[in-house]
């Protein structure tokens, strides 16, 4: 019997979405007010869905204490107030799109899990505008 729990998180990030491949007119074209060069930022909502069986003993899918530990060490208070181009690793040379974020969270969080517990990604940049990872 395999349950989903889900855990909301959220962060503030500044980003510029910019390919260095391409020239300055491409990258506007192509990202528009998010290439500004002084950057811009989102108030980003994640939410972490868990999916497995219920442990007969706990009651759990997962303990939702460790979960909300886990994604604060490794999400939150690695990219929160940061400029997620300046400022992180990850995104030194990756643009940091919604749906580059949210892969890389996925790749963050999924080592910490067990194996047999499945792992989803939906992260909001704006009210309207959200990724899942990964889909299907």
């Amino acid at each position: 019997m395999k349950v989903a729990v889900f855990r909301k998180a959220h962060f503030n990030a500044a980003h510029r979405l910019h390919n260095p491949a391409w020239s300055d007119d491409r990258n506007q074209e192509t990202f528009g007010k998010c290439n500004l060069p002084h950057y811009h930022g989102h108030n980003y909502d994640l939410i972490v869905q868990v999916i497995g069986d219920i442990d007969p003993e706990t009651g759990y899918v997962m303990d939702m204490k460790v979960l909300k530990d886990l994604i604060k060490e490794q999400v939150e208070d690695r990219f929160d107030h940061k400029n997620l181009n300046l400022d992180t690793d990850e995104f030194k040379t990756l643009n940091p799109t919604a749906e580059n974020i949210a892969v890389v969270i996925w790749n963050l969080l999924r080592p910490h899990l067990p194996k047999h517990l499945e792992l989803k990604i939906r992260l909001y940049e704006t009210e309207r505008n959200f990724v899942e990872y990964p889909v299907g």
